[in-house]
């Protein structure tokens, strides 16, 4: 076993009295607080596993959904209400969790995994569960960076209340996209909406929704940002319709970008197989290309990125975890 002693990693999460200690080495280290990494905890303490969680945050993309109406037990609850839900869970059993830090890297260690944080600090575990989770993608376009937090959001279950009847132009005509414009249609004065797609692609209920509110809804099919425009706040936005070249420019105070999500796998390349998108190669059992290395939810090549899919996916990944160490033990 590895020392670790003044290493300084002790962060604790409110609440609760357990930290992640320096100078241990656990059975199972898991990485990420969303619906995969909270799930693969509470069945790994459920198996008596020496348990560490490190996660930036609890809930993860949980905390940016607004309405959900499909995951089971639930006719309806809140991102937040149901983040909550699953961290009263995990406090109930013995698991050591350090909230605010971000795991860097994952790398074999002889016959265990060092995992190093973006701070430095250190821990070792014998297995390790990847639950990262995805992020927004950007658009890449001028004026977007200058411009974040100043009326360019990646969140508009966070931001919409910001923006009480401006008018906001949400990118992206899928899920996210979809649901960004109902969460705005009790706030904003007009919404437009742009997408390179000729249509939704969004699921019917949500397209019918938004169908309802009329005129209100304005959509850009076939069309693409060219810029963000403003000084210090948003005061404008830049399309290119993609067939004819043609540019036009909508007057709108905010600008929420939902176009897709970048996998948080930077912590294990070079080391697990990775697709050509960035997710982390899983079989079945959750296992990537190295023993004792597995990866659960959204940041897998594990298809219909959905809670209850990744909260299954996380059970999965605890349990495979699990017969790997009892084998290696045998």
């Amino acid at each position: 076993m590895a020392d670790l002693a003044g290493t300084g990693f002790e962060i604790v999460l409110p609440g609760r009295e357990r930290g992640v200690k320096g100078g241990h080495l656990y059975d199972l280290a898991i990485v990420g607080g969303g619906p995969a990494g909270l799930t693969a905890a509470v069945y790994a303490a459920r198996k008596n596993l020496d348990t560490a969680l490190v996660s930036k945050d609890i809930g993860g993309q949980t905390l940016l959904t607004s309405d959900i109406e499909n995951y089971m037990g639930y006719q309806y609850v809140t991102g937040r209400e149901l983040a909550a839900k699953f961290e009263e869970q995990v406090k109930k059993y013995p698991i050591d969790v350090a909230v605010g830090e971000e795991v860097a890297r994952v790398e074999p260690d002889g016959e265990t995994f060092s995992l190093t944080t973006s701070t430095g600090k250190t821990l070792r575990a014998r297995a390790v569960i990847v639950a990262t989770g995805k992020r927004s993608r950007p658009l890449g376009v001028p004026g977007e960076r200058e411009l974040v937090g100043r009326g360019v959001s990646y969140c508009a279950v966070c931001d919409a209340p910001l923006f009480p009847g401006k008018d906001v132009i949400v990118v992206g005509a899928g899920n996210s996209g979809a649901t960004a414009v109902v969460d705005l249609l009790a706030i904003a004065r007009r919404i437009y909406v742009v997408d390179v797609a000729p249509d939704w692609r969004a699921d019917p209920v949500l397209v019918a929704r938004i169908a309802a509110a009329g005129e209100m809804v304005q959509t850009f099919f076939g069309h693409e940002v060219a810029e963000i425009k403003g000084k210090e706040r948003v005061e404008g936005i830049v399309l290119r319709d993609r067939a004819s070249g043609e540019e036009r420019e909508l007057p709108v105070q905010g600008v929420f970008i939902e176009i897709g999500l970048i996998p948080n796998s930077e912590l294990v390349k070079g080391v697990a197989e990775l697709n050509e998108w960035g997710e982390i190669v899983v079989d079945c059992k959750c296992q990537t290309s190295v023993p004792g290395l597995f990866a659960a939810g959204d940041v897998t090549t594990v298809p219909e990125k959905q809670i209850i899919i990744a909260a299954g996916e996380g059970a999965k990944a605890a349990l495979a975890a699990y017969s790997y160490l009892i084998g290696r033990k045998g």
